[in-house]
């Protein structure tokens, strides 16, 4: 009896612990069955994010002339070119972007129809004693500046990124309804980088409560977000999934999810991985742009099919390989 009761207690924890991940992961990988059908590929809506190469001189004519070649006859519409990173107290020095009037007037000459957005960023002081901290009524007035700055400089539009943004923050929904009322007023579109959202109910906070970082915004934050910009762009890896099928199949799932909160005149972008990393957080082998793709069409057809405006965003450009691209091209052009 003795030696029995700690077999038992020992089955009871392997149970608790590995028959929900046994049935999430046959869940995701049956969300990945079935066939997109037709109307699910590209919208003429997509974006790439473009490292910092673009604007501070490395890159040069023969360069871009190679990109222009690489993305005629894809569905991309807007540059997310990297101008930043933001200083912590919101304010964004010139010197970063010295080449951007080059990239701006090349772009719009060669590739007319295509919008140069300026991707800028920071890190939240939300999980460490460093960084940008949106609770700061004088930082948020500094990152509006700083937007208005990069719109003066001739940038279509403005794409914030800023990390680790933790679920329900209202200093960064305020920062938004400041940065919309500007850059409506300049006719420039109001792009950000979203967080995935809650698999399952609340799972940011029980992720949040156990490590400290939860991850994932819940349904209701990410559609709080959406209404108050003009582009939204999912960063759909970096996801812990092992497997391609469960990956694809996670993929679908957080398709739909941000479709059913995402107001139809918002663009809604779904993030391809670019990139190649092995990590915990990221598995080449698993988060392959095939399966984000095949994904991204099935979350589309059994949401909301017939939505204009959606696409994809390609992470990023100078990460990626051949194959990456011919998968974007095969499977969403």
């Amino acid at each position: 009896m003795g030696r029995t009761w700690p077999r038992r207690v020992a089955l009871g924890v392997v149970l608790v612990i590995v028959v929900p991940l046994l049935t999430a992961g046959a869940t995701l990988r049956l969300n990945y069955s079935g066939d997109p059908g037709t109307g699910t590929r590209t919208r003429g809506r997509d974006a790439i994010w473009l490292g910092h190469a673009w604007v501070d001189g490395r890159r040069s004519d023969k360069a871009l002339a190679a990109f222009t070649d690489r993305i005629r006859g894809t569905g991309i519409k807007d540059l997310y070119v990297h101008a930043g990173p933001l200083e912590h107290d919101g304010t964004l020095p010139a010197s970063r972007y010295p080449k951007v009037r080059w990239l701006i007037d090349a772009v719009h000459r060669t590739l007319p129809g295509i919008r140069v957005q300026a991707w800028l960023g920071d890190v939240l002081a939300t999980e460490g004693p460093d960084g940008l901290r949106l609770e700061r009524a004088a930082t948020r007035t500094e990152v509006v500046a700083s937007a208005r700055q990069i719109l003066d400089a001739g940038f279509d539009g403005v794409h914030f990124d800023l990390e680790p943004l933790h679920s329900g923050d209202r200093h960064y929904l305020s920062l938004l309804d400041d940065l919309h009322a500007l850059t409506k007023a300049r006719r420039a579109p109001l792009s950000v980088a979203a967080h995935q959202i809650d698999p399952l109910p609340a799972a940011h906070r029980v992720v949040g409560a156990l490590s400290g970082s939860p991850k994932w915004w819940s349904q209701k934050f990410f559609g709080q977000v959406a209404q108050r910009v003009d582009q939204i762009a999912v960063m759909s890896y970096d996801t812990w999934m092992p497997l391609e099928g469960m990956y694809g199949g996670y993929v679908a799932e957080q398709t739909a999810l941000a479709l059913e909160v995402t107001p139809p005149e918002t663009d809604l972008l779904m993030g391809l991985p670019f990139f190649h990393e092995d990590d915990l957080g990221h598995h080449e082998s698993a988060e392959t742009v095939a399966a984000a793709v095949r994904g991204t069409r099935l979350g589309l057809g059994r949401t909301d099919r017939g939505r204009e405006r959606f696409g994809v965003a390609l992470y990023v450009d100078f990460a990626a390989r051949e194959g990456d691209w011919a998968a974007y091209r095969a499977g969403w052009n």
